[in-house]
């Protein structure tokens, strides 16, 4: 599989964002979560995948309509990038990257604006770009979350989902944020 280089994904977000302020908002975000899996990401998995992922995973954002509910945006960005041309390893980091993962189980019990299915990180890459999405928000304004924060966070959502981002601090590491902090002005919660 070819994958994208750093150009040609800030290309796709140029293309697709309604704005130049979205693109800001969205493009900054994933070059932060970017560096984030770089800090604690290595070993097994493939850190070009990764990087790539990183850069693509929140690109459905600019398909949200008003009144969306925000947990669409992965299945929209799969979508986006598969009429792109994207393969589907790449595809696979927008839909399976919100908040720990989303099981058949959750979709039906809290109603969510998806087809019912497991959008689930299944490989090392997919966990990474996950795991390195928890700690910045685009919130107004943009910030980075501490693991306590994403903890205290996800908690609201079952001890299932505590769990399973616990296990994925014991794996990859808490990243030390106050660096990034710094450089970008984003205070840490």
């Amino acid at each position: 599989m070819l994958i994208p280089g750093d150009d040609e994904i800030r290309a796709l977000h140029e293309r697709f964002a309604p704005s130049a302020e979205a693109f800001e908002l969205v493009w900054t975000h994933s070059v932060i979560v970017c560096r984030i899996a770089e800090q604690v990401g290595g070993g097994d998995v493939d850190m070009t995948l990764v990087r790539a992922g990183c850069l693509l995973h929140d690109i459905g954002v600019y398909r949200l309509e008003p009144g969306d509910h925000y947990v669409r945006h992965g299945l929209l960005g799969y979508e986006l990038l598969g009429e792109a041309g994207l393969p589907e390893t790449l595809r696979r980091f927008c839909a399976h990257h919100t908040g720990v993962g989303i099981t058949h189980e959750d979709v039906l019990r809290q109603q969510l604006p998806l087809p019912p299915g497991d959008y689930l990180a299944e490989s090392g890459e997919e966990d990474l770009v996950m795991y390195a999405d928890k700690f910045h928000s685009k919130s107004t304004p943009p910030r980075f979350l501490s693991a306590a924060t994403f903890s205290a966070r996800v908690a609201r959502f079952g001890d299932d989902k505590v769990k399973r981002f616990e296990s994925l601090v014991d794996r990859f590491g808490t990243p030390d944020l106050a660096p990034l902090a710094a450089e970008f002005g984003h205070a840490i919660t």
